[in-house]
């Protein structure tokens, strides 16, 4: 199983950057895809999640900037990041999860700074 993350970037604040995450040796339809980030010295966090159904949940930091979708036919999800705050610098990382399966990818880093 791999999840291999596109490069993310510096970005100025109030730009924009979308994230993608190309899955493969797993049925990828099934499988809930989520991102996730991490700063130094803090614990991982939800960014977004979409299920397979395309059912979306955000965390309230990002709800109304942040838009994940996944495009099944290749076996891709995306995190298109608009209004980007310094806040939003991290570790981005994809996961995939079904029942108690979960892959993770291998972060790429995202930097708003002017």
């Amino acid at each position: 199983v791999q999840l291999v993350e596109s490069v993310g970037g510096l970005v100025q604040p109030g730009g924009s950057l979308r994230l993608s995450c190309a899955a493969s040796g797993i049925m990828f339809s099934i499988y809930r895809m989520g991102w996730y980030r991490q700063v130094p010295g803090k614990q991982r966090v939800l960014v977004a999640v979409i299920r397979s159904s395309g059912i979306t949940t955000y965390a309230d930091s990002v709800k109304g900037r942040f838009t994940i979708s996944r495009d099944n036919a290749k076996n891709t999800v995306y995190l298109q990041m608009n209004s980007l705050i310094f806040e939003d610098t991290a570790l981005y990382y994809c996961k995939a999860s079904l029942s108690d399966k979960e892959y993770w990818g291998q972060g790429t880093q995202v930097t708003v700074s002017s």
